[in-house]
């Protein structure tokens, strides 16, 4: 089972699942930690959730290094893999991570769970202040009479300066009502059935 066919039926099931829901946000690929790091497919509402595909076609090389950069943002996570790699993942994978298991028959793919995601109790103010443009947490410092000093340094000084701010708890939930609102990505790329994604902003 190749990316496209998982990727395309995570899709149609997370838009069906909340399609009653106008505050929920689907975004594929959306850049973490500064844009070092990508989720394949972020579900942004109450929380910020994430899920990770890893196809037939793919290693487990890389899931440490992700694994280690979405428990510094993610509220949630799950790994979307074929029976594979699933025994080997759970194994790497922290215990409150997810497990969805891609299965196609027919050529019908679906997702079972086989395990359900546990709330990530160890993230990072500063790495959830990098999911803001520079534009977005200076904004929020200027609320704040925060921002003397900052108008013309780099992000990472006024990332740096937000995550130092507020509590972690209001850093959450700025960060999720600013990227929602975003009028750029008010409506969310949609992936295609045949595995090319409609056109959309850069993330980052």
């Amino acid at each position: 089972m190749r990316d496209g066919d998982i990727r395309s039926e995570l899709d149609a099931f997370l838009r069906q699942q909340h399609a009653d829901d106008p505050n929920t946000l689907i975004r594929h690929e959306m850049g973490l930690c500064g844009g070092k790091r990508r989720i394949d497919v972020a579900l942004l509402n109450g929380e910020i959730s994430g899920f990770e595909i890893k196809s037939d076609e793919d290693t487990l090389f890389r899931l440490f290094g992700q694994a280690d950069a979405y428990r510094r943002v993610l509220d949630r996570v799950t790994l979307v893999t074929t029976s594979r790699h699933k025994e080997k993942a759970i194994s790497l994978l922290p215990s409150w991570w997810g497990v969805k298991v891609a299965r196609q028959s027919q050529g019908c793919v679906t997702l079972d769970t086989e395990r359900e995601p546990g709330i990530n109790t160890e993230l990072d103010s500063f790495a959830l202040a990098q999911l803001l443009w520079r534009g977005e947490a200076l904004e929020e410092l200027k609320n704040r009479g925060l921002s003397k000093g900052l108008s013309k340094k780099a992000r990472h000084y006024v990332w740096l300066a937000l995550a130092q701010s507020v509590t972690i708890e209001e850093l959450r939930v700025l960060v999720r009502e600013r990227v929602k609102a975003r009028p750029e990505w008010l409506v969310a790329p949609r992936y295609a059935r045949s595995g090319a994604m409609h056109p959309t902003v850069a993330t980052e």
